[in-house]
């Protein structure tokens, strides 16, 4: 899909450019020296960057054009043909999918060592015989964990 715009399109917007800038110069004739040399400043760094931005025009049928968008960030658009949509979208869906199946290992992962904790400290909780204080005392768990990894 091209989305260039057709040189009676930019003619049009020229000459919107041209009496928005006409209409924004009369207005400007009763404004203070300070305002208006801003406002000078703004205009040429406008036609600065209007100059920079001007001949960065990419193809209409590069294979991956790099689109700069608002300065220091930028993206690549999917050239080619439209057939290969399908392959584009595939290919796209592979890191989701990749994130989605790590994300669940790791949950299952990590279920499964609490698990294995909370059966380590039962199994010494029914194996030892100890007097009922030892269950109400804060660090019993922290003991039993030590406890068994010594052994």
């Amino acid at each position: 899909m091209n989305t260039a715009p057709t040189p009676s399109q930019e003619a049009a917007a020229e000459r919107f450019a041209r009496r928005v800038s006409a209409r924004l110069t009369d207005g400007s004739q009763d404004l203070p020296y300070d305002i208006s040399e801003r406002l000078r400043a703004s205009r040429m760094q406008a036609l600065a960057r209007r100059k920079v931005l001007a001949p960065v025009r990419a193809p209409a049928r590069a294979s991956a054009p790099v689109v700069l968008a608002g300065g220091s960030s930028a993206s690549l658009g999917a050239g080619g043909g439209e057939g290969n949509t399908w392959w584009n979208a595939l290919v796209s869906a592979v890191p989701l999918i990749a994130l989605v199946v790590g994300l669940f290992f790791i949950s299952t992962v990590q279920d499964e060592f609490g698990a294995n904790e909370i059966a380590e400290v039962d199994a010494a909780l029914l194996t030892d015989e100890l007097p009922p204080e030892a269950y109400s005392d804060p660090g019993f768990v922290q003991f039993l964990k030590t406890a068994a990894q010594n052994h």
